[in-house]
């Protein structure tokens, strides 16, 4: 919560910096007593109502290009805060829940619906990262609604499915091994990003902390941080996921036998493996067949449909996901 209302009052001061609005002391109180989110989503709501308000005209076309600029940019700030408190909270907390029910062998069947939604919500924050990223992009072609957009949630969810399983079964043999393990992945992950020389942030302060962040997403999915080619980073990233999940299996096996006589395990370990095969199948048909790209050759610069950008400095200029 800390981090997520850090981000927001940064961005929040960075534009008020930049349309010179002035004093703005009731965002500081909002984002001390935790409220910055709700701020945020208020201002969702208010350009998204002045955007549908206010149809466009040949007189206004300026005007209207910055109200509808306005209210994309404010939904992909809210929807890249919802990604952040996803990989900081919500999915450790499934971990730590999945843990438990496997430690103590005792769900029931609201569980598992709940276990279900948890996992269809944490992967849909990182897709409506993506279409809101995209939306904020004017040269770039938005995900299309239908077997596209259906074909990305999957790889999310059944990617994110199987290596959260993973992570909680490792727990289930040792737990010092888990904690290891995740701190290691998350130093190769900080090193990656830092590496790649990030440019989100102004400050330097909060341009480290937004690379320890990508180092935490990191861990738990693909995630690009430069507005470069993923084909063989991505590649690189799930032959080594495929590598950990198949030594996660290979290791209960060998060095904790009682762990696969378990009623779970021999379920949870299909569960993974399924997951990751369409998980991955997912991935290379979404490249293959249904990305933004084959449809339409994106060109730099304006797209004379979307008009001018005009106004704030996009943060996302800076990266595209996927």
């Amino acid at each position: 919560m800390i981090i997520v209302q850090v981000f927001s009052y940064t961005w929040f001061k960075s534009d008020n910096e930049y349309d010179r609005q002035g004093n703005q002391d009731w965002i500081i109180i909002s984002h001390l007593l935790q409220f910055g989110i709700f701020v945020r989503y208020s201002l969702v709501m208010k350009y998204g109502f002045h955007a549908a308000s206010f149809p466009c005209c040949r007189a206004r076309e300026v005007y209207c290009g910055d109200i509808h600029k306005a209210a994309v940019d404010a939904m992909t700030d809210l929807s890249m805060l919802r990604l952040f408190e996803t990989f900081l909270e919500s999915i450790p907390q499934l971990i730590l829940q999945i843990y438990i029910l496997m430690k103590y062998e005792d769900i029931s069947l609201i569980q598992y619906a709940f276990l279900v939604a948890a996992f269809c919500s944490n992967s849909w924050s990182a897709v409506d990262f993506q279409i809101s990223l995209r939306k904020s992009l004017p040269e770039k072609k938005g995900i299309r609604v239908g077997l596209p957009l259906v074909t990305f949630l999957f790889y999310k969810i059944l990617t994110l499915t199987s290596w959260t399983l993973s992570i909680a079964l490792f727990g289930i043999l040792n737990i010092y091994c888990l904690i290891s393990l995740i701190a290691v992945l998350w130093i190769m992950s900080f090193s990656w990003t830092w590496k790649q020389k990030t440019s989100f942030c102004q400050s330097t302060c909060m341009e480290v902390l937004y690379r320890v962040i990508v180092g935490v997403i990191l861990v738990f999915t693909f995630f690009n941080v430069r507005g470069q080619k993923t084909k063989i980073p991505m590649s690189v990233y799930y032959v080594f996921r495929v590598f950990l999940t198949a030594s996660i299996i290979s290791l209960c096996w060998y060095l904790d036998p009682s762990v696969t006589e378990k009623a779970y395990f021999f379920p949870v370990c299909l569960t993974i493996v399924l997951a990751l095969g369409l998980g991955i199948f997912s991935l290379i048909l979404y490249y293959a067949v249904f990305h933004p790209n084959i449809y339409k050759v994106e060109e730099k610069g304006l797209d004379t449909m979307d008009g001018p950008i005009g106004g704030r400095i996009n943060r996302m200029q800076s990266f595209l996901m996927l």
